[in-house]
């Protein structure tokens, strides 16, 4: 069944219209200087068909579509396309002056075999390590993009099914905290180290892992995808859109059902991402849907090299299980900071306002069990297994979060919110929010937070519980 763009476009405008009424305050200035800068690209064409790719879902065609993205940068650029049809592939690297270009009538399956996903150096979860390459990469390019209203099916189920059946395996082992490194899934879409990149228009289904990753990357426009990853199940770990430790981002005009975060951003992990120390900030993200997944925008869990100087507006969350999320733990370290959220709308979520700093902890925190020996397991759990030192420089920070302009209805849980004794959930404002939900909540440790026209109708007329905080008022 095609998904109909027109209609997702037609309600993006019509939200962006009802979100209008609304003055509220400036942009920050830097917010006009994100994305990618318009993209020229040589009107000369590739057909990967020329190469040797097939329209055949038994016929491997990575080789050819790969050499007709080489030939197409080797001429000085171009555009890479295929001729209608399903096209079977490993991992494509599309290369810097090259737009591949994937029709409505295309449609690219990734390979369920994970030979044909190389391994790769790249960062997964906010650690660096070896990883199977996505099925579509753009590393180490300049001015390229992918694009097109086609489909690019990561027919995930089977790197789905692996990962519940090493869960099952590693849990009683005191292993959970390895187990999604272990399990190496490919993403879909990998845009590393990169510069002026554009994604735009194309449709993800069913990715084996995240959707989309902008890593270590400046100036990446994401525009209108639409993302399905529930339609065979619910795979895990499927985030709609990652931006990790990158800059000059704007995201806008998606669709989202997955089952983790619809749109995230990241910053690296505890030891190895505090020894990288690199930024994810200027980024905006606007004009989006999220329907099924964890969070409408989420911050974290990974926030070692500091997220910062975000601006988030005209979001819509349907059946989202939070809608704002920031979360991360006692040894990731750096923090959140100069946040801007605005335009939010929200049905049917179960947490309206979900953050937190001890996040998850059998996931969180590493221990090696008695059985294993540390200079006998593998790189990548040594590094898991490295202790921040101080301890006190694995307290992330929440500060300076500006939340304007939200309503709600069909909501479970207005607030739950719990800094740490010490390390405060800090500067807070909240204005012109209006909820209808089952449970106003509760909020623990904060500090100074300014609260302006807030309306929490609670079914069972509860009041927002605040605990162990200073200056955090609602009347």
């Amino acid at each position: 069944m095609k998904i109909n763009t027109i209609k997702i476009y037609t309600l993006l405008a019509f939200l962006s219209l009802s979100f209008s009424t609304f003055a509220g305050e400036k942009d920050p200035s830097w917010a006009k200087k994100v994305g990618s800068p318009k993209l020229k690209f040589k009107k000369q064409e590739f057909v990967a068909n020329s190469y040797g790719a097939k329209a055949d879902t038994t016929f491997l065609s990575t080789k050819a579509i790969q050499q007709a993205i080489d030939a197409c940068e080797k001429a000085g650029g171009g555009v890479v396309k295929l001729l209608p049809g399903k096209y079977l592939t490993g991992s494509l690297f599309v290369k810097s002056g090259v737009k591949l270009m994937i029709d409505a009538d295309v449609e690219l399956m990734g390979s369920q075999n994970i030979e044909d996903y190389p391994l790769i150096d790249t960062r997964v979860a906010g650690m660096e390590m070896k990883w199977p390459a996505a099925l579509v990469n753009i590393i180490e390019q300049k001015n390229a993009a992918i694009t097109g209203s086609g489909i690019i099916n990561g027919r995930g189920k089977v790197f789905w099914d692996l990962y519940w059946t090493m869960r099952k395996a590693y849990e009683p082992k005191g292993l959970r905290w390895i187990v999604d490194y272990d399990a190496k899934r490919p993403r879909t879409i990998l845009v590393q180290s990169s510069q002026n990149i554009e994604l735009k228009g194309f449709n993800i289904r069913e990715a084996g892992f995240w959707s989309v990753q902008v890593l270590y990357s400046t100036y990446v426009t994401v525009d209108g995808l639409i993302i399905r990853n529930n339609t065979k199940g619910k795979g895990p770990s499927t985030d709609g859109v990652d931006i990790d430790s990158s800059s000059w981002v704007l995201v806008q005009n998606c669709d989202i059902d997955c089952n983790d975060d619809n749109f995230c951003l990241k910053a690296g992990r505890d030891w190895d991402g505090l020894r990288v120390n690199r930024p994810t900030e200027y980024v905006v993200i606007q004009n989006n849907i999220a329907r099924r997944g964890a969070g409408l925008i989420t911050f974290g869990s990974e926030t070692s090299g500091m997220i910062r100087n975000i601006l988030a507006k005209n979001l819509t969350g349907l059946g989202t299980s939070n809608g704002v999320n920031i979360k991360s733990a006692l040894t990731r370290g750096g923090g959140v900071e100069n946040i801007y959220l605005k335009n939010l709308k929200m049905d049917s979520v179960t947490v309206a306002f979900q953050i937190g700093k001890n996040w998850n902890p059998t996931y969180s925190y590493s221990t090696l069990p008695k059985e294993y020996k540390y200079d006998e397991v593998p790189v990548h759990w040594q590094k898991m297994l490295n202790r921040v030192e101080p301890a006190e420089k694995g307290i992330p920070v929440f500060r300076n979060i500006h939340i304007s302009n939200v309503q709600g209805v069909g909501v479970k849980r207005a607030f739950n919110v719990a800094g740490l004794e010490g390390s405060p959930v800090e500067n807070f404002t909240f204005t012109n929010v209006n909820l209808e939900v089952e449970m106003a909540g509760t909020i623990t440790y904060a500090k100074d937070w300014t609260l302006k026209n807030i309306i929490i109708k609670a079914k069972d007329n509860s009041k927002v519980k605040v605990e162990k905080s200073n200056e955090v008022n609602f009347k």
